[in-house]
């Protein structure tokens, strides 16, 4: 049984309705997540100069004994460099850079020595390249202020949240978005499994949910097998035996062009869904922000049904 994507005639109201919600969040409490953010970033940067001797100390051992310092270092230049920026402007192995960047560590079959001769070309710009402006104290005699110091790894903290800002915003959405279902469901007697309860999917009992649950599928072709995760898995308390949990992907967003450069995703899990499972799968969307027709038109025609935060009672009509 469809509850919204069957109903276009509501899907207006209830779009100005999720911006207005979504716009009120972002105004009274995105601020807030990005200053958190900000404040442990600065620790970080913090950290990272005390590794490099206050930047007065960059060797490629430096680096390779502590890789996650290098995009902080990207940020310390004038201007800050990109990580593709960097890797052309030194010449230096994109799998190494990317590597560092992207899992904090080395390549583990690239030679010791090859490491260092191309962390050596990342240092090099790096060097060329540090802002003055930033740390004053790299070209004076008198001894670093400890008010210096904290002002630029604020400055470089900056830098490195406003380059994840999107992120930072949707990440503290999601978390809330899970923590309004939670209570919701708790406030019906639902029991959240803690991670020391891991379970799988099918293995769920009735009158419990679960967050970030991997669930298996079988990619075309029938031969390879993969996890999905999925935001929210419920077994509804009168399931049967054999039941499917009802699976839930939280999704907010702040303005209306990227849903719909990111609409495929929620069709491409659906389908991997009921490929392995069947019409069984029972698999919904919690949104909060800027959806449009368009967004909504797309994935009804994927099957895919959804319940908008601000009328977060319809869960119910699902079956919980």
């Amino acid at each position: 049984m469809a509850v919204n994507r069957d109903k276009p005639d509501r899907w207006k109201v209830d779009i100005a309705q999720s911006v207005d919600l979504y716009n009120d969040w972002f105004m009274h409490f995105a601020p807030q997540a990005f200053r958190d953010t900000r404040i442990q970033t600065t620790q970080q940067v913090e950290d990272a100069l005390a590794q490099t001797g206050n930047l007065q100390d960059l060797r490629p051992e430096l680096l390779a004994a502590h890789p996650t310092v290098l995009p902080i270092l990207r940020m310390a230049t004038c201007p800050p460099i990109a990580r593709d920026r960097l890797i052309g402007l030194s010449k230096a192995s994109p799998t190494l850079v990317r590597t560092m960047e992207g899992e904090g560590r080395l390549p583990r079959r690239m030679p010791e020595a090859l490491i260092y001769a191309e962390l050596e070309k990342v240092i090099r710009i790096i060097r060329t390249m540090i802002d003055p402006d930033i740390f004053i104290w790299l070209n004076r005699s008198t001894p670093l202020l400890e008010e210096e110091l904290h002002r630029a790894a604020t400055v470089v903290a900056d830098r490195l949240c406003g380059a994840v800002a999107d992120p930072i915003i949707r990440n503290a959405q999601e978390r809330r978005q899970l923590s309004l279902i939670a209570s919701w469901l708790e406030q019906r007697g639902y029991r959240l499994l803690p991670p020391t309860e891991r379970v799988t999917f099918n293995a769920l009992l009735p009158g419990t949910f679960s967050f970030r649950l991997n669930v298996p599928v079988t990619l075309e072709g029938g031969v390879q097998q993969v996890n999905i995760p999925v935001d929210v898995a419920i077994m509804p308390k009168t399931a049967a035996l054999g039941d499917f949990p009802l699976f839930i992907e939280a999704k907010s967003a702040g303005d209306f062009t990227n849903v719909n450069k990111r609409r495929k995703e929620e069709a491409v899990k659906m389908a991997q869904l009921r490929s392995t499972y069947g019409s069984r799968v029972n698999f919904i969307l919690f949104l909060c922000g800027y959806f449009d027709t368009g967004y909504l038109g797309y994935e009804a025609a994927e099957g895919i049904d959804w319940v908008w935060e601000h009328r977060i009672d319809d869960l119910a009509l699902f079956g919980v």
